[in-house]
């Protein structure tokens, strides 16, 4: 089993979410990047956001997966992509309970184009920061499957592997980030569920993968232990989980630069959409009180390390 300090099993992990947002500030349009690139540390740095919500808020968690093979066979056409249809077939408890990340999403993007008609800076950031989180989610096979953490087949910790471990390990080395530039999405609905289906098709190939690794590969060989913040640290070994990068075809590094066109995209859109506001006559210049006590509160949850709501991990 994969074993690792507390702050380090996320979703993409902190790195994968920082640097997912990081790259996606290229990709924008001049009339964007001058504001998000001077602004480029604070969303890196706060994409992680919704994780360490998760430790403080219980309705937090089915925010960022949905377990789409509750809902029959691909492509789970018995699953209205409507919200309120769902919930009408559904009910609001089921919905709740098996996640909800692509009209998450679509909630997401609404509220950051209301924030650019605003004009409204810190509000622009903070949604800025954190859609690109849920959209990056979105795109984790591991995010679309009951199986999230390979918990009903014996292979618990696959999620971080896939997720935490590849990238961190394969991304600044060998991962290719030339992505192309944002683009308007004309029907946002359609894109995230797009994204959210291709995450379940994936999610077999995630774990048969790993467990046809496992077996060619002797336990003793399968880890190493590294030191993480003065944490001696059990980790997948590099060997291994080079060859599963391999065996994946490059799996992670595609969803992974999906991810980044993704995000750019959305914040294009949210800005398209909202009048392709000035964003150099932006107000509200300074985070509120409330916001730096949000931003408090999310760390000291955090560091505390009790889960709110599922663990998906």
């Amino acid at each position: 089993m994969f074993a690792c300090a507390a702050q380090q099993v996320f979703c993409w992990g902190f790195y994968g979410h920082r640097k997912i947002n990081y790259l996606a500030v290229f990709l924008l349009p001049p009339e964007m990047l001058h504001f998000y690139k001077a602004n480029i540390d604070f969303l890196a740095e706060h994409a992680p956001d919704p994780d360490k919500r998760r430790y403080a808020v219980p309705d937090e968690g089915a925010r960022h997966y949905i377990d789409i093979d509750r809902y029959g066979a691909y492509p789970y056409k018995e699953l209205p992509r409507n919200y309120d249809s769902a919930v009408a077939k559904y009910s609001a408890d089921t919905i709740a309970a098996y996640g909800i990340v692509p009209w998450w999403v679509q909630t997401m993007l609404w509220r950051l184009t209301a924030a650019f008609k605003e004009k409204n800076q810190t509000k622009i950031l903070k949604l800025s920061a954190e859609i690109g989180h849920y959209i990056a989610d979105a795109h984790v096979p591991l995010h679309a499957n009951s199986n999230h953490n390979g918990q009903l087949s014996n292979q618990k910790g696959i999620h971080a592997f896939w997720e935490s471990r590849v990238p961190e390990l394969l991304a600044d080395k060998e991962f290719d980030f030339w992505i192309g530039k944002a683009e308007f999405i004309k029907n946002p609905g359609q894109f995230i569920w797009n994204r959210v289906l291709e995450s379940a098709a994936a999610a077999d190939t995630v774990l048969l993968y790993e467990r046809l690794l496992s077996q060619q590969f002797p336990t003793d060989q399968q880890f190493s232990f590294e030191n993480r913040n003065g944490i001696t640290t059990r980790v997948y070994s590099t060997s291994y989980t080079t060859s599963y990068n391999n065996k994946l075809l490059g799996m992670v590094e595609r969803r992974m630069r999906q991810s980044i066109f993704a995000v750019a995209s959305f914040w294009y859109t949210a800005w398209i959409n909202a009048g392709q506001p000035d964003l150099k006559q932006l107000t509200n210049k300074e985070f509120t009180e409330e916001d730096l006590k949000e931003f408090e509160l999310l760390n000291e949850s955090w560091r505390k390390g009790k889960i709110a709501g599922r663990e998906h991990e």
